[in-house]
């Protein structure tokens, strides 16, 4: 074998090492192991042979996990792949949980996984599902798509669990009995990120927007919660330029930002076309927060405590990659499904949802207590991650916020405060 044909070898050995480490942060040898480990659990199923239910099966309850096609956005950073299985494995393994419970209690569980191409409408799509009597819905879709469905289909006498959207509005104005809503809305996470720069004593902000309209959402979420906790905004920003800041940013960030005496930089920026861009490179030296820097979440690949190093673990040998908040809260909604019909005892919609906002509801989600539903707006009351790029910071509630009912209500809107007139 000569020099090139070694260099060649070794170089594609180098790319196919890269590739992995990038889009999957797993090594070849990683790899390598996941795969033994894999085989082995598989020889030992087919060894036990497949699980059977200890008693008859009294009922099914079918799911349909609804998602679109999405267009591939551009590409910002060749970093973070562009994942089109969001929330399958986190319905996958939710599904094998309930049917653990399922086997002694003869509820068994199918799922159904319906994409709508780019080509289909969404609408149509949906109510076929609905025609074919179809009661469970885990849908991941954005908010204008959920009031779509909201206004043109007949939801009521069918249950949907939103697993994406967190805007505001549609725990709000615009909310359904039929609609739970499991990850954190816009003022929960607001909320759980303005208790800790309080607790921080960092009260004066330089708050930074960008133009789309999931931002503008986010950014008056955290003018609210400001308001709430006494957070002085000392300067807002729109960032509207259209440059490339991967060329640009050492450039542009310290001019955007000079001339404010601020303690931390708040930043929203939903779609990242921004804000990762600014730490490091403003002209006074602060810390940056919101959807870049520290951020809130409903869930983070270096979340450890109550069992989560489990679930990562577990998430990560049957995908080969690692959990987001999406996959996270299609688990939560599968679970939470599942949970209900164990405790009703049978799956009747209404019987469902009349449970699901009750006082006896409740998961364990690797968070460190059971989460269950706000009855005034069907949100899901959770704590919030507050995470860096390679560490968990801190979980809000923060110590010291009370609530005469939960302390999780400290986060988000309020049965007082709260808008959502169900009908």
């Amino acid at each position: 074998m000569n020099f090139f044909t070694k260099t060649t070898i070794l170089l594609i050995i180098f790319i196919i090492s890269s590739v992995n480490l990038n889009t999957r942060e797993l090594s070849i040898k990683d790899l390598e192991e996941r795969k033994r480990i894999d085989q082995e659990r598989e020889l030992e199923r087919e060894k036990r042979g497949k699980k059977k239910f200890s008693k008859e099966i009294l009922f099914t309850t079918e799911i349909v996990f609804f998602t679109k096609e999405r267009k591939i956005p551009p590409v910002l950073s060749n970093l973070d792949p562009i994942l089109d299985d969001e929330g399958f494995y986190g319905i996958k393994l939710g599904n094998e949980d309930n049917l653990t419970t399922g086997r002694f209690t003869g509820h068994d569980y199918k799922v159904k996984y319906v994409q709508v191409s780019l080509e289909e409408n969404l609408i149509s799509e949906f109510k076929k599902l609905v025609e074919k009597g179809y009661k469970y819905f885990i849908v991941d879709l954005k908010k204008n798509e959920l009031l779509q469905i909201q206004k043109t289909v007949k939801i009521s006498e069918i249950l949907i669990f939103n697993i994406r959207s967190p805007s505001d509005s549609l725990r709000g104005k615009n909310c359904h009995t039929s609609i739970f809503h499991v990850p954190p809305s816009y003022a929960m996470l607001a909320d759980s990120l303005t208790q800790y720069l309080v607790k921080k004593k960092w009260k004066d902000w330089f708050l930074v927007v960008g133009a789309d309209e999931k931002d503008k959402e986010f950014a008056n979420a955290l003018k609210k919660s400001a308001s709430k906790f006494k957070i002085k905004i000392k300067e807002e920003r729109i960032w509207d330029f259209a440059s490339d800041l991967r060329r640009t940013a050492q450039k542009e960030v310290p001019i955007f930002t000079k001339g404010v005496k601020y303690d931390v930089l708040v930043v929203s920026d939903i779609n990242g076309v921004f804000g990762e861009y600014l730490s490091y490179r403003t002209w006074n030296p602060r810390p940056v927060v919101g959807t870049q820097g520290l951020v809130p979440t409903n869930w983070h690949r270096t979340h450890e405590q109550w069992g989560a190093t489990q679930m990562q673990n577990r998430f990560r040998r049957e995908s080969q990659r690692w959990m987001t908040p999406t996959d996270y809260s299609a688990w939560v909604a599968i679970r939470s499904i599942g949970e209900a019909v164990t405790r009703v005892g049978k799956n009747n919609v209404k019987d469902i949802k009349n449970y699901l906002i009750t006082n006896n509801f409740g998961i364990g989600a690797y968070k460190g207590v059971k989460v269950s539903y706000r009855k005034w707006n069907r949100q899901l009351r959770q704590p919030v991650l507050l995470a860096a790029s390679r560490s968990m910071v801190s979980i809000s509630p923060q110590e010291g916020y009370l609530h005469p009912i939960s302390e999780l209500d400290t986060l988000g809107i309020d049965d007082s405060e709260s808008t959502c007139k169900f009908n």
